[in-house]
C-alpha cells in the first residue's frame, strides 16, 4: 500500500470512529435554523442591528420547536464577529408534531449552545421536567464566564398525560 492508500485509510479510520463516539454521546444538540430577521437601525458599513429569529429542534424530543429571538449587533463589528450582542432573548416552544422521546431524559440538560461574543459571553437553551405536570420547560439565557446574566425567559409545553414523560 503506497502513502496515500494509508493516509486515505487512517482518515477512513477516524471518521467512522468519529461517528461512533458521536453516536455513543447520546443525541447531538440542537442546530439552529434561521426564520428571519428584522433590521433595527441602518449601519453605513457592515450589516444592519437586527433581531433574528432561530428555531431549534429539540433533539431528543420530536415534535418540539423552541423559537429564540435575540438582537445581534451589526456595522464592522458585527460582521466581523467581534461586537457584543446584548445578553437578552425570548424563547417559545411549541408542539409542532405529535410528541416522542428518543430515549428517557435527564431532569434538567442543555439542549443548545451558541457563541454571542468572540469572549465568553454564550446564549443557552435548558430543557427542565416538570414530571408532577408533565410538562417541558424550558428556559433561556445568556452568560458570561466573569458575571452571570439576569435576563432570561421561560416557556413550557405540555405534554398528553397519555404520553408521559420518560426520566432517567
Amino acid at each position: 500500500m503506497n502513502a496515500r492508500g494509508g493516509l486515505r485509510a487512517g482518515m477512513a479510520s477516524l471518521a467512522l470512529l468519529a461517528c461512533a463516539l458521536g453516536l455513543a454521546a447520546g443525541p447531538a444538540a440542537a442546530q439552529a435554523e434561521k426564520i428571519g430577521t428584522v433590521d433595527t437601525a441602518f449601519q453605513w458599513i457592515g450589516r444592519d442591528h437586527d433581531i433574528i429569529v432561530e428555531a431549534y429542534d429539540d433533539p431528543a424530543v420530536q415534535g418540539v420547536t423552541c423559537y429564540v429571538s435575540r438582537a445581534r449587533t451589526g456595522g464592522i463589528k458585527g460582521t466581523l464577529g467581534l461586537a457584543e450582542d446584548r445578553a437578552e432573548a425570548s424563547i417559545a416552544c411549541r408542539q409542532v408534531a405529535p410528541i416522542t422521546f428518543v430515549q428517557p431524559l435527564k431532569a434538567q440538560q442543555e439542549v443548545f449552545s451558541e457563541r454571542m461574543s468572540i469572549l465568553f459571553k454564550r446564549l443557552r437553551v435548558v430543557r427542565m421536567v416538570d414530571a408532577k405536570r408533565n410538562t417541558l420547560v424550558y428556559l433561556t439565557y445568556s452568560e458570561k464566564l466573569i458575571d452571570g446574566s439576569p435576563q432570561n425567559s421561560v416557556t413550557a409545553v405540555p405534554v398528553d398525560r397519555g404520553t408521559p414523560i420518560p426520566l432517567r
